[in-house]
């Protein structure tokens, strides 16, 4: 593990995989090269002791990633206008850039264990490999709701590819699409130690824990009604948001937990941040109401 306050050196590699950019290049080497491979843009400044020891923890991660991931740096000092663009209050700061939108981040330097899981999770955004397009037919299969073809063609790929952790996140979604929960779980939990955080799968882990919430979800409109007489009820509010999810009103329950939010971030030792990721996980990396609920909540946390 880096220790932090240590600079540590980035190894050599691929010098097309980490550069250094200007803010009049930032549309080319972010926003359209992201729409091939995510990107991961790191906001930093010559002055900045943390960014010393984050950088090169950055750039070891991209580099082990082997082309599944590019990485930008950006002196903050000399490009303001695109920093002050992105509510960039603090150094360092990372985001990760995916078909031509932010879809994560965070603020500060990280050890090198979670610098290593958010790169091999932006890294597990863009599927690659020969068995790509049997997960891209399965994913058609329970779409169509054709539930057995998809749990056959799932489980001969994990006999082709025992890490193939799309094949475990699908094979997942089949049972939560069966109604069986348990079983849903079992088949993450039995996905090796190396992919067990990717982001497939922790993404279908978000999914369980919402399914499980909805079985406990309480009468919407009773809800909705405590939170027009009390907009303070942040229990009822927060109740609703998770009501409104189970009634496939996914727009609606951000809306509400972002609001929730924004009145008592630190209500319930931060309940609606916690239930807005878990939100945010379970859904696809650039779902539009993914992407517009994390620029709501960040500009609330950086405001």
């Amino acid at each position: 593990m880096l220790e932090m306050g240590q600079p540590a050196a980035a190894p050599a590699g691929d010098d097309t995989l980490v550069k250094e950019i200007t803010e009049a290049t930032f549309m080319e080497d972010v926003v359209e090269a992201s729409k091939e491979v995510p990107v991961i843009v790191d906001f930093w400044a010559p002055w900045c002791g943390p960014c010393r020891t984050l950088g090169p923890a950055l750039e070891s991660a991209v580099q082990a990633a082997g082309g599944k991931v590019k990485m930008v740096k950006i002196n903050v000092d000399e490009n303001q206008q695109v920093a002050a663009q992105l509510r960039i209050q603090s150094i360092p700061t990372v985001y990760a850039f995916f078909d031509g939108q932010p879809v994560d981040g965070f603020q500060g330097a990280l050890p090198q264990s979670q610098v290593n899981e958010f790169v091999g999770k932006m890294a597990a955004l863009a599927t690659e490999g020969p068995l790509a397009a049997a997960v891209a037919s399965a994913e058609e299969m329970l779409e169509a709701g054709a539930l057995d073809d998809a749990a056959q063609t799932f489980a001969a790929i994990l006999e082709e590819d025992e890490k193939m952790a799309a094949a475990y996140a699908g094979l997942a979604r089949v049972k939560i699409a069966q109604g069986d929960l348990d079983d849903a779980e079992a088949v993450l939990n039995g996905a090796p130690a190396e992919i067990s955080h990717s982001a497939e799968i922790e993404g279908v882990h978000a999914q369980i824990a919402l399914a499980r919430q909805a079985a406990e979800a309480g009468p919407l409109d009773e809800l909705r009604a405590r939170v027009e007489a009390d907009p303070a009820d942040h229990e009822a509010r927060f109740d609703l948001a998770k009501a409104l999810h189970a009634a496939g009103d996914v727009e609606g329950a951000v809306n509400e937990l972002i609001e929730l939010f924004r009145r008592d971030r630190e209500w319930n030792d931060g309940a609606a941040k916690a239930q807005l990721f878990t939100i945010f996980d379970a859904l696809a990396a650039n779902d539009p109401v993914a992407l517009a609920g994390r620029r709501k909540l960040s500009s609330l946390m950086f405001a």
